[in-house]
């Protein structure tokens, strides 16, 4: 079937990595962003890319250069408190293969390696419906005819209600997040360390995170009820602060202090599509990244398989005869992120427990024994 005419619906990390693919093998994919430009929106943290899956397809995207000079392979420590600020597990050097990279620099990266005129910012998709050419995909005031059409645009995407029933699913916990500068913020700098540092409690979280170019993300996490995490969007910075600084109340106050003083980001509550999602398979239609297997971030693969996604999708699309190979990548891909979306879950409810830090502590040490 004729796949020459390739949408990609969403710019992050693995939108784009499809696009270079794809252009690497000489086709010529659209990809639809409906930000205006690149920083429009906080980026999140720093992501850890692994070995063979997303570092893997950065090597085959030809991209592995740019990423080793970005990347901060110093920055892979762990630190693990209890709530009354006792050090429970800290490893400054470890020797995994899993550098830091902040996601504003991969995927400045990305873009960089695309031809001019790949990506149509600003362009907000109102509908996509099968035409007599394929798909059309429609914005304000414009639409165009696609031979394909991927959705790479994450929780909630407009692609994946063509293919699947399924919306992703509150998780019962809401982080707020949070920023610190190294130079206005010292004692999260020395409360942080070579990585990331976690404070675990009563179903309560704190975590700060070091980013590039002096600056650490933070975020403080709880139980809520999915009624009161959307409350909470709509408060002030000031009253989420003191609705935290109530939740926390009686932590140590080093560990208070990164609520106190981090600069407010924003409210986000954790979704999650069923472990195991797939759909029937559809001709001109597929899915990667978020969009196909949203987890929580507590098994930190998300964009290590939207890469892997990109990189397996890409060989299909290019595949020659009828769609069957992609309907290969869709079984294969939902069977990977099965298992890490069940090890998301697992992370988080471990990490958001009544026996406050003790499986945290237990995956550590399990991770350090498995080395």
């Amino acid at each position: 079937m004729a796949r020459n005419r390739i949408a990609i619906i969403g710019g992050g990390p693995g939108g784009l990595m499809l696009a270079r693919l794809l252009q690497l093998r000489g086709l010529a994919p659209v990809v639809f962003e409906r930000d205006t430009h690149g920083t429009q929106r906080p980026q999140g943290g720093s992501l850890d890319l692994h070995g063979q899956t997303g570092q893997h397809a950065l090597r085959v995207a030809g991209l592995e250069a740019a990423f080793t000079a970005a990347s901060r392979p110093e920055d892979q420590g762990d630190r693990l408190y209890d709530s009354a600020g006792t050090l429970l597990f800290d490893r400054d050097a470890p020797s995994d293969d899993r550098p830091e990279i902040d996601r504003t620099v991969l995927r400045q990266i990305l873009l960089d390696s695309l031809l001019p005129g790949t990506l149509r910012w600003g362009s907000r998709i109102a509908k996509i419906m099968p035409s007599d050419k394929g798909f059309s995909v429609i914005g304000a005031g414009w639409q165009e005819e696609f031979d394909v059409v991927v959705g790479a645009d994450g929780a909630w995407s407009c692609v994946r209600p063509l293919l699947s029933d399924a919306v992703p699913v509150y998780e019962g916990v809401t982080l707020v997040e949070l920023g610190f500068d190294v130079a206005r913020h010292p004692a999260i700098d020395l409360l942080t360390g070579r990585g990331k540092m976690f404070a675990v409690g009563d179903n309560r979280v704190l975590v700060t995170q070091r980013n590039g170019f002096g600056h650490i993300r933070g975020y403080a996490g709880l139980r809520l009820p999915e009624e009161t995490a959307r409350q909470w969007r709509g408060l002030s910075p000031r009253q989420v602060r003191m609705a935290l600084q109530e939740a926390f109340a009686g932590w140590a106050p080093s560990l208070m202090a990164v609520i106190q003083s981090g600069d407010f980001i924003g409210v986000r509550p954790l979704y999650a599509l069923p472990v195991g999602h797939c759909w029937q398979s559809r001709p001109g239609l597929t899915l990667l990244g978020d969009a196909a297997h949203l987890m929580s971030p507590f098994s930190g693969e998300g964009v290590n398989l939207a890469l892997a996604d990109a990189l397996d999708l890409a060989s299909a699309l290019t595949a020659t005869g009828d769609w069957s190979a992609v309907t290969r990548y869709e079984a294969a891909m939902s069977a990977r992120a099965a298992i890490a979306a069940a090890g998301a879950a697992q992370g988080l409810n471990g990490a958001f427990s009544p026996q406050g830090a003790a499986p945290v502590l237990a995956h550590y040490r399990a991770r350090v024994c498995e080395m």
